[in-house]
């Protein structure tokens, strides 16, 4: 029998990987319900809870799709409903390099407007893209995990309104649930995230809502395929039942952690988020400025993300030293991701995480970084 993995065996509060997120005990347990017809009254019950949950964390009055796939299904989903020509991808780290990739591999143009991985876009510049040509679809990262860099999408999507026709696609994948965002008030034509992120659950749910504009664009597709077509979701959702067969235990879960985040309130979790993201900003500037580190953040200040922090390590010193040696301390953080490999290291500071939790796991990122020679091997 193959050894369980380290991180398998990790102490409740030590998993600080950008996704998936540690998932309380209570919640994996949820999923322990019994098996119900996905067409019967039951899942109609259960589907009408998750949708009123679901809308106060979307921030929402349109109905919010559940889709038993990874968020990647979504991001195609978005571009095979919302586009059939030209579409400008925001690009600014790897995963909204991802979106763009998903649209070519789509058989649609792309246009790429780039800005260093760390920083985000500035809404003017998107606007000067947008009057040079007309596009379909614009395709942003909310906030892009590999870099911990936070887009300023409300006002992205002022300006993409004012464009013409154009759809703005919205990734929120370490967004949705840790960061401020209110789908309808910002106009958001598609905004999508996934369940293994700040939502604090097991992979497997993708998670969406439509604008008006989207659906009555994806009416017009002609191959969008049937899996991901969202006329079908809205169709199915209308009844409280999904086109395909669901992930039920994966919706217990759901259920259960839709009722602590109520109860805890949307705008208090977005609260606990923010406060945990500045304690590791302050940690990294005092790291550097009391412990002669030469630490950064990556993201700029005013544009990071409350619920991941890719930290720059001085050069000279390997990020998968520092993992490893945290790892071996118990706690798992994650490392640098793509070219940000060898320099960076990521902190998931998301879901049902604590500032407490957070402060032990600094503790020991500073025992490792002060007391260890580490390196890039």
């Amino acid at each position: 029998m193959k050894p369980v993995p380290a991180s398998a065996t990790t102490a409740s509060g030590r998993f600080f990987l950008p996704g998936p997120t540690e998932v309380r005990p209570k919640i994996l347990e949820a999923q322990l319900g019994p098996m119900i017809g996905h067409r019967g009254p039951d899942m109609v019950a259960l589907m009408d809870e998750l949708q009123r949950g679901l809308k106060v964390v979307f921030d929402t009055v349109r109905p919010v799709f559940v889709s038993s796939s990874s968020a990647t299904g979504l991001m195609e989903a978005a571009v095979r409903n919302g586009a059939s020509g030209p579409v400008l991808s925001l690009v600014n780290g790897a995963f909204s390099e991802r979106f763009a990739e998903i649209a070519e591999a789509c058989g649609l143009p792309v246009d790429r407007l780039e800005v260093p991985w760390g920083e985000s876009h500035d809404p003017e510049a998107v606007a000067g893209a947008l009057a040079g040509e007309r596009y379909e679809a614009v395709t942003v990262v909310h906030s892009e995990t590999s870099t911990g860099a936070l887009e300023p999408i409300r006002q992205i999507a002022e300006v993409v309104r004012a464009s013409g026709d154009a759809l703005l696609l919205v990734d929120s994948v370490t967004g949705v649930g840790g960061a401020e965002l209110h789908a309808d008030a910002w106009g958001l034509d598609f905004v999508l995230t996934g369940s293994q992120k700040a939502l604090a659950l097991p992979p497997g749910l993708a998670l969406a809502v439509a604008s008006a504009r989207m659906m009555a664009r994806s009416a017009t597709m002609e191959r969008k395929g049937i899996y991901f077509d969202l006329v079908a979701f809205e169709e199915n959702l209308a009844k409280l039942q999904t086109p395909n067969t669901p992930a039920i235990s994966l919706l217990y879960a759901l259920r259960a952690q839709l009722a602590d985040i109520l109860a805890e309130t949307i705008e208090a979790r977005w609260t606990r988020h923010r406060a945990m993201a500045e304690r590791t900003w302050a940690w990294t500037e005092r790291m550097r400025e009391e412990r002669g580190l030469a630490l950064r953040v990556m993201a700029p200040e005013g544009a990071r993300s409350p619920t991941v922090t890719a930290v720059a390590m001085p050069d000279g010193v390997g990020a998968p030293g520092v993992v490893n040696a945290v790892r071996e301390r118990g706690w798992v953080i994650g490392g640098g991701y793509g070219k940000l490999k060898e320099g960076t290291f990521r902190i998931g500071h998301m879901g049902d995480h604590t500032v407490g939790e957070l402060d032990a796991l600094l503790e020991a990122l500073e025992e490792v970084l002060t007391t260890t020679a580490v390196t890039s091997g």
